[in-house]
């Protein structure tokens, strides 16, 4: 395994963990908490009812390496919703308040994933490499 396939493996195992862990926060807080404080930061609060499975299953799929790219796409549409809507007017640092420069990090890892697709520690290239080389 290359350096690069080395570490695109640890950059999706991370993401996938950080989004367990945001998935699992909303479910403790209760996804009915978790809309209210959408409804009232200004974001449709059913919202709150996809955010929380997506963060929790989608890191599941992500650490194990299954759908990388299609979970890595969602969670990028996911993050820029997240901005626009949320963490834009706290601005990139949010004066204490938490602005959008992590949501950015996660976004361009995403999209390293997305474009890369799966390494060899994964389930993707279990089931569909095929003989192809990552």
């Amino acid at each position: 395994m290359s350096k690069t396939s080395l570490v695109s493996t640890l950059m999706r195992v991370v993401l996938g963990i950080l989004f367990v862990a945001h998935g699992y926060d909303k479910f403790q807080m209760g996804l009915g908490n978790v809309a209210a404080w959408f409804e009232s930061v200004g974001t449709p609060g059913f919202l709150a009812y996809i955010a929380g499975p997506l963060e929790l299953f989608g890191g599941i799929l992500l650490i194990i390496g299954l759908f990388t790219r299609y979970v890595s796409g969602l969670f990028i549409i996911m993050l820029i919703g997240a901005v626009v809507t949320m963490k834009w007017s706290l601005g990139l640092l949010g004066n204490g308040q938490g602005g959008y420069e992590l949501d950015l990090a996660y976004i361009m890892i995403a999209i390293h994933l997305m474009v890369s697709g799966s390494t060899k520690l994964s389930v993707d290239h279990i089931l569909f490499a095929k003989g192809k080389q990552s």
